[in-house]
């Protein structure tokens, strides 16, 4: 959010100076919440590590051991809990009948009001009518967004005129190497099921 006002305040026409009570949140030393540790969340506390962030995670499944340590992860069986104690709160689950709108009115209220929610998911895991609630009650922080429902929105969207959230158009994977890889298991995938091979990324295995 500041790095996106802050590039806003430098290249303003109407800039004179720099305000010095100007302020971000550190991440360094802050407590990451994650909802949803498969591959892509487990992948994101192995990088929030490096910053030294406390990270909390709840997931369908616990993982094992070693690989909670090898990141320093503790699991939280409730989501609640999660919410409450997070100082980032960042949604990376499949959209399914039972994440659409997950994080609702009930949960923002439950998380700090000095927390950050981001969502590199899909747009329908959160209740966007409740998070601009939300951000305009100032119940959060700030929002972060990488996916909305739908895609994009209406040009006349309340998220898009809070200053207290970052909306991107659904870029997470969009590098040169990040689509080459992806269709380069697709093909691999594609030939194993004209060879009668086993499928390497079969999303749901017999």
């Amino acid at each position: 959010i500041y790095l996106h006002a802050g590039c806003q305040i430098a290249v303003s026409p109407d800039t004179k100076s720099f305000a010095v009570d100007w302020l971000g949140v550190e991440v360094t030393g802050a407590t990451l919440g994650i909802i949803g540790m498969g591959s892509i969340g487990y992948k994101v506390a192995q990088r929030a590590r490096a910053f030294n962030m406390r990270i909390l995670y709840h997931n369908r499944n616990r993982r094992r051991n070693e690989e909670e340590e090898a990141v320093g992860a503790h699991y939280c069986a409730k989501m609640e809990d999660l919410l409450q104690q997070s100082d980032f709160v960042m949604l990376v689950v499949n959209l399914t009948p039972e994440t659409h709108k997950l994080i609702g009115k009930k949960e923002l209220g439950l998380m700090k009001p000095t927390a950050t929610l981001i969502n590199i998911s899909r747009g329908a895991v959160i209740d966007q009518d409740a998070l601009v609630e939300a951000l305009q009650n100032k119940i959060i922080r700030a929002a972060a967004l990488d996916v909305t429902y739908p895609e994009p929105l209406p040009r006349d969207h309340p998220l898009l005129n809070l200053n207290n959230v970052i909306i991107t158009p659904h870029i997470g994977t969009a590098t040169v190497q990040a689509i080459r890889m992806m269709a380069e298991e697709a093909i691999a995938n594609m030939l194993a099921v004209l060879n009668d091979q086993p499928i390497p990324s079969q999303v749901f295995p017999k």
